[in-house]
């Protein structure tokens, strides 16, 4: 069963210096049908100016998972680490039993486009973590390529919780499948483009809830960019 969440009727927030629009329920934008999706709690698609961005602050027991679009993120945290995160780049932060941190656009005047996300952990507590990962276009380049899993497989930044987040770049008219075990649930949400899911049409900011399915059919209706999340 595939159940669509326009990206039209997702929440807004719009500060000036920041637009953010809310897959699931968030800060001040509230809607009990949207609380996520299994262990998925938070899909944010935030555009911040230049010059801006988020000052220090807290997380606890949370997997925060950053995935920029375009632009750079200034990252600092209370580990005492400082990074870059640019365009074709993500982050993981394992929030474990507490961290802060800040992420502010490296640019002046450009805008800083990026993903947003929270998954939920399989247990409680640990020492917060800080990772960080390049994704070239050949290794998503018409290939669903893992950028978080819970089992670290190809590299990929390492998740407390029994998932696996895929990201793909498909050019116009390519096709990937994917096959999901018994039990097991997905969630696909557009970050660029259009593309058909199981024959149905999703464009930019569209995500769609997927269980009972053995298998996904992805096709790109133009070139597009897609992140697969394998949930429990």
């Amino acid at each position: 069963m595939l159940t669509l969440r326009p990206g039209t009727q997702r929440g807004r927030a719009d500060h000036g210096w920041l637009l953010s629009l809310h897959t699931f329920s968030f800060a001040q934008y509230h809607d009990p049908a949207h609380m996520g999706f299994r262990c998925l709690r938070v899909i944010n698609e935030d555009r911040v100016q230049g010059g801006h961005g988020f000052d220090l602050h807290p997380h606890q027991d949370v997997e925060v998972l950053t995935y920029v679009l375009e632009g750079a993120l200034e990252h600092q945290d209370s580990l005492g680490r400082r990074a870059t995160i640019r365009a074709g780049e993500a982050q993981l932060i394992s929030a474990g039993t507490g961290i802060a941190h800040s992420e502010v656009n490296a640019s002046p005047t450009e805008e800083t486009h990026f993903l947003q996300i929270w998954i939920l952990p399989s247990r409680r507590g640990g020492e917060p973590a800080y990772h960080q990962a390049t994704l070239t276009e050949s290794a998503l380049r018409n290939r669903l390529a893992p950028v978080a899993s819970g089992d670290g497989r190809e590299g990929s930044l390492p998740l407390l919780q029994d998932a696996v987040v895929e990201a793909c770049r498909l050019d116009a008219g390519a096709r990937v499948g994917r096959t999901l075990l018994p039990g097991r649930h997905a969630w696909v949400q557009v970050a660029r483009g259009k593309l058909e899911l199981q024959g149905q049409r999703l464009v930019q900011g569209d995500g769609a809830a997927l269980s009972g399915e053995r298998s996904l059919d992805i096709r790109a209706a133009g070139a597009c960019e897609f992140l697969l999340f394998d949930l429990p």
